[in-house]
């Protein structure tokens, strides 16, 4: 009874560490950030491809109102899995902190800048008492100089620079499909095709355009552009992922 008691009480408390050095709620974030649906982000030679699965719960469902990929800037993107209301708060503080950078120095903010903005401030949830952890990863997407960066954030306030990574559910397969196909020197059109294959991997009906975001912001423009149903479609049709009418047909 008392080890039980001990344990509930690492639980409760944000700020206590357990005797092995864990703390229980940060872990417990991270868990909330495997049940959000996925998303992918892909490094190429020409920019930044981010992709997210947005496949909704109900037919009477919006497509439209699952927001998964956001413009923080002119040429940064952030995709997000876990809690979507925690993601708005990060995504908003993202914003205001690239608009603090333009008006005091004159110049768009750096990625890794603002990760680490990001990434500060998902840090100080983690021991503030009275306060939680918040339970989503983002992946930060953009262009600093002509160079393309790709930064995911965790619950703990960790940053990490990647060439392709996905975050959410069936993280494992998705990440052990980018490693065994990913090139260095992908294309753009590529990085599309390689971060959607990625997310049919794990969907044996075939992925359809209003389930799926993508996004891109390309190193020759830096400005993020968020493809149309019709281009999705497109390149899910060239890919051969495209979900067939008879599968669409047969889950209504």
């Amino acid at each position: 009874m008392q080890g039980q008691a001990q344990q509930q009480a690492y639980d409760r408390g944000i700020t206590i560490f357990s005797p092995d050095g864990r703390l229980y709620q940060v872990e417990y974030a991270r868990e909330a950030v495997k049940r959000g649906t996925a998303s992918i982000g892909v490094r190429t030679s020409e920019g930044v491809v981010l992709a997210a699965d947005k496949r909704s719960r109900s037919p009477l469902m919006e497509p439209t109102s699952v927001e998964k990929i956001h413009k923080a800037d002119d040429h940064i993107g952030i995709a997000s899995a876990g809690h979507v209301a925690d993601a708005r708060q990060l995504i908003d503080f993202a914003r205001r902190q690239s608009q603090v950078n333009r008006l005091r120095y004159g110049e768009p903010i750096g990625i890794e800048t603002l990760t680490k903005e990001v990434t500060d401030h998902i840090q100080q949830y983690t021991q503030v008492g009275g306060a939680r952890p918040f339970g989503v990863a983002l992946l930060i997407g953009g262009v600093e100089n002509g160079t393309p960066r790709l930064y995911e954030t965790d619950p703990s306030g960790t940053p990490y620079e990647w060439k392709a990574v996905a975050i959410g559910a069936d993280r494992g397969d998705h990440q052990e499909h980018l490693e065994e196909n990913y090139r260095d020197d992908l294309t753009l059109e590529e990085g599309i095709a390689l971060a959607l294959e990625a997310i049919a991997s794990t969907n044996e009906e075939g992925t359809s355009p209003d389930g799926v975001d993508v996004a891109t912001i390309s190193a020759e423009t830096e400005r993020f552009v968020e493809l149309s149903n019709e281009e999705i479609e497109e390149h899910l049709a060239a890919n051969d992922l495209l979900a067939s009418e008879d599968d669409e047909t047969s889950e209504e």
